[in-house]
């Protein structure tokens, strides 16, 4: 099938198309615990690339890398102020994380539940075989 006709067929209807908004840059950045921890950080509110390195073991060079990644994704914008370039937190790409990850938390939950079912099915059919009903 071309790529096209799959873009069509499949990831369209399943939303996996990113709709103008970069989830796969989203999803890489939060995959790194030192940028979830620098989002942590700026949920407190906007902070220097100092400020933000300070708890880390990692260079202050490391730290304007991992901002970078965190700023292409659109998690956080830096100020224009020359010598702090303060970072702040954006909370429009997350959201759109949250919101793609909510469809599959109620496919999970649906799934949870009928799993409860069966088993509670199951339980039922054994204790009526042994006749401990």
């Amino acid at each position: 099938m071309g790529n096209c006709l799959y873009n069509i067929l499949v990831m369209e209807p399943i939303r996996y198309m990113d709709s103008g908004q970069n989830l796969d840059a989203v999803f890489a950045a939060l995959a790194d615990p030192t940028r979830r921890a620098i989002l942590s950080r700026l949920a407190d509110g906007q902070a220097s690339v100092n400020e933000i390195a300070a708890p880390f073991e990692i260079s202050q060079p490391a730290v304007s890398r991992h901002l970078k990644v965190l700023e292409r994704a659109g998690l956080i914008e830096r100020g224009i102020d020359e010598q702090r370039r303060p970072a702040k937190l954006r909370a429009e790409k997350m959201a759109a994380a949250v919101e793609w990850l909510t469809e599959f938390k109620i496919f999970w939950e649906t799934s949870l539940d009928q799993l409860d079912n069966i088993l509670i099915n199951m339980k039922k059919t054994e204790a009526k075989d042994t006749g401990h009903e």
